[in-house]
């Protein structure tokens, strides 16, 4: 049965810190997201673009075998501009959409190459206006690419930071600006990474594995049907 906290209610929205410790906890059972994984061993900016425009609606797994092959041919501007639609579609043909993916890369490419110097900006609203790059994308490209200030809020931050009850919103967007609000700057860039490795192991979209979760005491369950 779902629970939601409401006016009277003697639910008390969880201590982030108390969270946090939990999650960094559990966090070395799984499987770090590929684009965290892919900066362990220094940040490239423009890899961490191009890896997060692969990874909309695609599962990590693929995402990250997609990366390696382009990257192994293409590790930056130049080179992937001296490739052609068929060729980088060739190496992603395992990710969603990989024909749209692969026109855009080379669109965003030309771009850099154009208007930044072949350069990846460093800039929220300079990232905003590249085609197909939205506030995640962005997002992920500042705190991973570049170690500076942002919180990424894909859907399974958004999912949990409202099943926890530590925001109440309706849209991801709305999500990144209360907690922006709220959260503690020496979360933001970790919040994204130990919200999605736990998201995708045990806050799982339906029938959440609630049995096993390091928060069930902490956790509102907003919106949860049915657990495990």
């Amino acid at each position: 049965m779902s629970r939601s906290p409401t006016a009277g209610s003697s639910f008390t929205p969880p201590d982030i810190h108390v969270v946090v410790g939990a999650l960094r906890e559990a966090y070395s059972a799984f499987r770090e997201p590929v684009v965290t994984e892919m900066t362990r061993a220094g940040r490239n900016p423009f890899q961490v673009l191009v890896a997060t425009l692969l990874s909309l609606r695609t599962r990590d797994e693929q995402t990250r075998e997609a990366a390696g092959r382009l990257f192994g041919l293409a590790p930056d501007i130049p080179a992937m501009l001296e490739l052609t639609p068929a060729q980088i579609e060739k190496e992603i043909r395992q990710v969603g959409f990989y024909k749209v993916k692969a026109a855009r890369i080379l669109q965003v490419c030309g771009i850099l190459k154009d208007r930044y110097g072949g350069t990846v900006p460093d800039d929220l609203d300079q990232l905003l206006a590249l085609p197909g790059v939205g506030r995640k994308t962005a997002n992920l490209v500042l705190t991973r690419g570049f170690g500076l200030p942002g919180i990424c809020v894909d859907i399974h931050v958004h999912r949990i930071s409202n099943r926890l009850g530590y925001v109440s919103t309706r849209k991801p967007d709305e999500t990144e600006m209360v907690l922006r609000q709220k959260l503690p700057p020496e979360y933001w860039i970790v919040y994204n990474d130990l919200l999605v490795a736990f998201g995708q192991n045990v806050c799982t979209p339906l029938s959440p594995w609630c049995s096993k979760c390091p928060l069930a005491a902490h956790c509102a369950r907003v919106g949860v049907e049915r657990t495990r």
